[in-house]
């Protein structure tokens, strides 16, 4: 009887899974807002281009996890290992590099982790990059964009310090090890506190979930000076070695975007590539190949500049007033 009931649930299942996640209607105001978001880029000429999906390598950041695929050459007869981007961030600064000038990009990324409320594998991101630009001057771009797309107020801005400061008594720049734990046990994380050796990992998970709830409530919120420890690819402030030139946005509990004013230095980020994956290691996870075109196109030289990564799909629910990513992608995983 069981197997029977099984077998009438999913020929249901299958029969109204071809249908979209995403209401028409809302797709087509999906496709209103981003054409205004062309439109925004357009009038600043800045340039919209188009670059791969695949890639031979990937990011090494241990929180994020990258799809792997091969590619059968019929013209090798070895197959090649191939990546899905998180990100098209590589790609972009290698044009950056080649002398684009600043540059946006409107295309799928692809990340193996949660599939949830604000997360689903393949989503789709705005990315760009503004040449002469350092991050304080694209926070204000970005703050340009959302008051257009989202009709807000200007953004509220604070430090990343200032955040922890006032929402959880605690500096996050000279806490030490012990103190975060303790902090963390003080708001019910004993079980992890007691078993984990990175300062950042505990920061990230007091900031998800006592800081992020309470900020950019009321009018969108941008958050600066990350710690050093957390530049991925952000420049080192010159006046306080403690911070990075990094930043995120937040709105109504959900992290927007993510910028830096980008690091230049070809063999800093090499440093920091071959860290993380010796970070993988000591975790138990594989380590990932570095990208040596972009490593190369680095010595060439980046310009100066600073660059920006934003959820359009989360973006979209906030313009629409919808509850989940779901609702506003075509066809979400369970109905690819």
């Amino acid at each position: 009887m069981h197997v029977v009931r099984d077998i009438k649930m999913t020929e249901q299942n299958s029969k109204s899974n071809w249908q979209p996640s995403a209401a028409i209607a809302t797709l087509k105001k999906r496709a209103q807002l981003i054409r205004s978001i062309r439109e925004f880029f357009y009038r600043k000429d800045v340039l919209e281009v188009d670059t791969p999906a695949l890639s031979h390598a990937t990011v090494t950041d241990q929180h994020l996890h990258s799809f792997c695929t091969r590619f059968d050459n019929p013209m090798s007869p070895n197959t090649t290992e191939l990546f899905l981007q998180t990100s098209p961030e590589f790609a972009m600064k290698r044009l950056l590099c080649a002398g684009s000038g600043s540059i946006y990009q409107i295309c799928k990324s692809f990340r193996n982790e949660e599939a949830g409320r604000f997360h689903n594998p393949e989503f789709t991101m705005l990315e760009w990059y503004r040449v002469g630009y350092e991050h304080h001057g694209l926070m204000t771009e970005v703050d340009e964009l959302i008051q257009l797309i989202l009709k807000t107020e200007p953004a509220e801005r604070m430090t990343y310090q200032q955040a922890f400061l006032q929402h959880l008594n605690c500096d996050p720049l000279t806490a030490s090890l012990d103190e975060l734990r303790a902090l963390a046990s003080r708001y019910g994380y004993q079980d992890i506190a007691a078993n984990e050796s990175s300062k950042d990992t505990l920061m990230m998970l007091l900031f998800s979930q006592h800081i992020e709830p309470h900020i950019g409530q009321d009018r969108p919120c941008l958050v600066y000076e990350f710690p050093a420890s957390q530049a991925a690819l952000a420049k080192i402030s010159k006046d306080n070695p403690l911070v990075a030139e990094r930043f995120e946005l937040y709105f109504k509990g959900i992290e927007l975007a993510n910028g830096f004013h980008e690091l230049s230095d070809a063999k800093e980020q090499f440093r920091r590539f071959e860290h993380d994956n010796q970070t993988r290691l000591s975790q138990g996870l594989q380590s990932m190949p570095l990208d040596k075109n972009l490593i190369a196109a680095l010595e060439h030289g980046l310009p100066e500049c600073a660059g920006v990564a934003l959820g359009i799909d989360r973006l979209l629910m906030l313009a629409l007033n919808c509850d989940s990513i779901d609702q506003v992608t075509a066809f979400e995983h369970n109905r690819a």
